[in-house]
């Protein structure tokens, strides 16, 4: 007697997956990264609504994250280890079977390379040996049609989790995320989440409210009149070290006070703690470094505590003030 469970497969493509979750931290109005729990029981839901089941008989047995992750050596700046073990920490808490291969450099830059191939014979050879009924698969390449097709003559349905938005990103380049076409045309259950993100939010529902990690409100900081350091910390050569106030905070830029230029730094310059935790008015330590342009920017961002007064620190003279923010000339 055939069992009325469905049987769902979940694939990640980490690198797809992670873009997404960066765009509604940093660009959608949201602000708030994507909760894996939370879409998991998403999944269950909208297969039990297209295979016409009580939720209890739809789900998720097997989940399994693609990507490729840089080497230790690579690796060595403490921030980027940090990312990649609190990845690790929330794919093993929630039962996700990791698949890393090391990423390649070519031409200066580093690629990733064999990953979709890996991703599919994975979720072929699963969903012959694990009987899957339903395989969710979170991607957006072409790449993956031959891997529906396959899946399509053994009897398999393949939900295809896909986004579509665009945005300019804080180096003022125009950045798009859309599916192939021929991925939506050949999987069985094309669903776009970008639509039912909007439209959910927009009706405040419970579901997809939960697709969302919840962060805590930040902390109210007393308003302080932005004070220039002077001596060892003010801005001088690379490397030398500073302590300022947030100026401006827009789609995952920001820039520090500093006359007579506002040092522009992004969300990738963060030495701890999360860019969207900051708040104009702040206080940061930093490090002077150089942009691609060879302009002055903040690195190694980290919001700190305002300094007590009766410390070595001038006031901002107003005719120094430079209002230079929001401005991706800056960049």
């Amino acid at each position: 007697m055939n069992s009325p469970l469905i049987r769902i497969g979940v694939f990640y493509d980490g690198n797809y997956f992670l873009k997404i979750s960066d765009y509604y931290y940093f660009q959608h109005e949201r602000k708030a990264r994507i909760s894996m729990e939370g879409l998991h029981e998403y999944i269950r839901h909208q297969v039990a609504e297209e295979e016409d089941v009580d939720v209890r008989l739809s789900q998720i047995i097997d989940a399994h994250f693609f990507r490729g992750r840089l080497s230790a050596t690579e690796a060595r700046d403490k921030d980027r280890l940090f990312h990649d073990r609190l990845l690790d920490d929330i794919l093993m808490n929630m039962s996700i079977s990791t698949h890393y291969m090391p990423l390649k450099t070519r031409d200066g830059r580093l690629q990733e390379k064999g990953v979709d191939v890996w991703l599919a014979l994975e979720a072929l050879e699963l969903a012959l040996h694990k009987s899957f009924d339903v395989i969710v698969l979170i991607a957006g390449d072409s790449d993956y049609v031959p891997l529906i097709k396959k899946l399509n003559t053994i009897g398999t349905r393949v939900m295809l989790l896909n986004w579509d938005f665009k945005y300019v990103d804080f180096k003022g380049e125009n950045r798009v995320t859309r599916a192939s076409q021929q991925l939506l045309e050949h999987s069985t259950y094309p669903v776009a989440m970008h639509d039912v993100i909007d439209n959910g939010l927009a009706s405040a529902d419970e579901l997809i409210e939960s697709l969302f990690v919840n962060t805590p409100e930040p902390a109210s900081y007393p308003s302080v009149k932005p004070i220039r350091p002077t001596g060892p910390t003010a801005a001088g050569p690379v490397g030398t070290v500073g302590i300022s106030t947030i100026k401006n905070l827009k789609n995952g830029f920001g820039f520090v006070v500093m006359p007579p230029n506002n040092l522009f730094f992004s969300y990738a310059d963060m030495a701890e703690g999360d860019f969207n935790d900051l708040r104009e008015g702040d206080w940061v330590e930093f490090t002077v470094g150089r942009n691609h342009r060879d302009e002055d920017c903040a690195r190694n961002v980290r919001k700190v505590q305002a300094p007590a007064e009766g410390d070595d620190y001038e006031e901002e003279s107003e005719e120094h003030e430079h209002e230079s923010a929001g401005s991706p000339e800056r960049l």
